[in-house]
């Protein structure tokens, strides 16, 4: 395989990045629509409640996604420097703490770079959908004076790892050209090669493995 990154126009990065973004949020937001709906009818008064119910699930959900997506695709603010451990475990848990994978956690590290962060969530995203069924997924970070070690370990019945997902991460084009699935590993990679670090994926038996080592550098 040619070792040559693919390369995106700005505007075509831009693009794939916000359908995959409109993809995230379309069902919370199509289920506020709806209870909206629901409540606006008179004649269906008795599932009003139920429409209120609706209403809480669905904006909780849209904004824990949109704060998450906030920094996974997006600036995530101006400013540089580490955010605390706990602040990337509200975000995590906001948007996968309800799912089907248990989330378990082993972060050895006083705060967390936000760059380290933000491939850190692209690379919580990709583990997720390894693991559609459910079942466990171990959250790892350690840093040391070198470099931040960021590991995820997702096992789960029927687990897989998309050859598109592995060539994307690598900067590899897809064969049927990028879509809002495949952009975000493609964009994952992209983030690390800006930082010098490495990042790597693999499967075995019903645990994928997705790795990156971004070392530190001086100012």
């Amino acid at each position: 395989m040619s070792s040559t990154v693919a390369k995106l126009t700005p505007t075509s990065l831009a693009a794939l990045l916000c359908a995959r973004i409109c993809h995230d949020l379309i069902s919370p937001v199509g289920a506020l629509g709806t209870a909206l709906e629901v409540l606006d009818d008179e004649t269906n008064i008795d599932m009003h409640p139920d429409a209120m119910d609706l209403v809480r699930t669905s904006s909780r959900q849209a904004g824990a996604k949109l704060r998450f997506l906030r920094l996974a695709l997006g600036a995530g603010g101006s400013t540089a420097g580490k955010m605390a451990v706990e602040e990337v475990k509200s975000l995590i848990t906001g948007m996968y703490g309800e799912g089907k994978a248990a989330l378990h956690w082993n972060i050895k590290a006083d705060g967390i770079d936000k760059n380290c962060a933000r491939i850190l969530l692209n690379l919580m995203m990709l583990s997720v959908q390894s693991v559609p069924r459910g079942g466990d997924i171990t959250i790892s970070v350690t840093e040391t004076d070198a470099e931040t070690d960021i590991n995820l370990s997702a096992t789960g019945l029927k687990s897989r790892l998309a050859p598109e997902i592995e060539k994307t991460l690598a900067g590899k084009a897809p064969e049927d050209g990028f879509d809002g699935r495949t952009i975000q590993p493609f964009y994952t990679g992209m983030l690390t090669r800006e930082l010098k670090g490495t990042l790597s994926s693999s499967i075995e038996e019903e645990t994928v493995v997705f790795s990156a080592k971004i070392p530190v550098i001086s100012v």
